[in-house]
């Protein structure tokens, strides 16, 4: 749930996505812009709200610990689950996209 770990896997699908849009570049950013914004800012988007959600549940473990007023055990136990549903939601989303891109790169033409 680190964020070098959701860093990594949005590097992962940076390379996969340019090396199907045929850049040679390495860490270039393909824009496939669709409606307002492209497909890379949404995946980014979705990457910090995950870092965020994970953020905050610790921040409230952490208060939890150290007693302070109006932190609630249940409270600090559904942050976590919110923030451990969405890594494995960024987790299962990231890999449809791998899976997707190796069975277009295994099409025949």
């Amino acid at each position: 749930m680190s964020s070098e770990a959701i860093q990594s896997a949005l590097a992962q699908m940076n390379s996969l996505a340019s090396q199907a849009a045929g850049n040679t570049v390495k860490g270039s950013q393909v824009n496939m812009a669709v409606g307002g914004g492209s497909f890379g800012e949404a995946l980014y988007g979705a990457a910090r709200r995950i870092n965020e959600l994970s953020d905050n549940a610790t921040r409230k473990a952490e208060a939890f610990q150290r007693g302070e007023p109006g932190i609630e055990l249940h409270d600090v136990m559904m942050d976590g689950q919110k923030a451990s549903i969405a890594f494995e939601l960024g987790v299962q989303v990231r890999n449809r996209l791998v899976s997707a891109y190796k069975d277009v790169m295994n099409m025949q033409v």
